[in-house]
């Protein structure tokens, strides 16, 4: 379903940190079938991808993101010796005014994805940016519409800012997170289902 040799031909951009965007890496139609099976209620925050990928898009997806090969090219693209066994798959169905503010990834992520899932995108907030410093949304390297089927990655750095404009509203996404070792990748995984247990609880 993924494009890998779009992936390989796309050079790493290193200003201010190594970083990637990949316009099609799943395919418009593919990109489109994914969105209408995504599985992640309506909620905001990280939601964790469900374990067993369904007979539908969605889960067809989900289990060619989980095979090494994904990884490898990965591993190849950044230098980095990551397995299978590090990556975290985690959803976003919906982003909050509030969400977006400035930040970088925490240390235990060695690299961030996320594959856009939304049809189109006219608004000016919820667009990700690559910024040089953690006080000037503007000071920026690049910006990403979140439309269906977009790929951007970034190495985890102290450095490796990003954030985006408020938007209040669904914006689907998948986020991968190849994590410093497998201990790191089941601790967040078990922190984020708990976590969406309280949210449809409460929602």
């Amino acid at each position: 379903m993924l494009d890998y040799d779009l992936f390989a031909a796309t050079p790493l951009s290193h200003d201010p940190y190594d970083h990637m965007v990949v316009p099609g890496f799943l395919p418009l139609a593919e990109a489109e079938a994914v969105a209408a099976s995504f599985p992640g209620r309506d909620l905001p925050g990280v939601l964790p991808a469900p374990k067993q990928g369904r007979d539908d898009a969605f889960g067809h997806l989900l289990n060619e993101l989980r095979a090494p090969r994904l990884t490898q090219v990965f591993a190849e693209k950044y230098g980095l010796p990551l397995s299978p066994d590090t990556l975290m798959i985690t959803l976003r169905a919906r982003t909050r005014p509030q969400d977006g503010q400035i930040h970088t990834d925490s240390k235990t992520k060695a690299i961030t994805a996320l594959i856009y899932l939304n049809t189109d995108w006219s608004d000016d907030g919820g667009r990700l940016r690559v910024l040089r410093s953690p006080d000037d949304l503007e000071d920026m390297a690049a910006e990403v519409p979140p439309v269906a089927g977009t790929l951007i990655t970034f190495r985890r750095t102290e450095h490796s800012w990003h954030g985006h404009k408020p938007f209040d509203g669904p914006r689907k996404a998948i986020m991968l997170n190849w994590m410093v070792d497998s201990a790191a990748a089941r601790s967040e995984a078990m922190r984020h289902a708990i976590s969406a247990r309280v949210k449809a609880i409460f929602a």
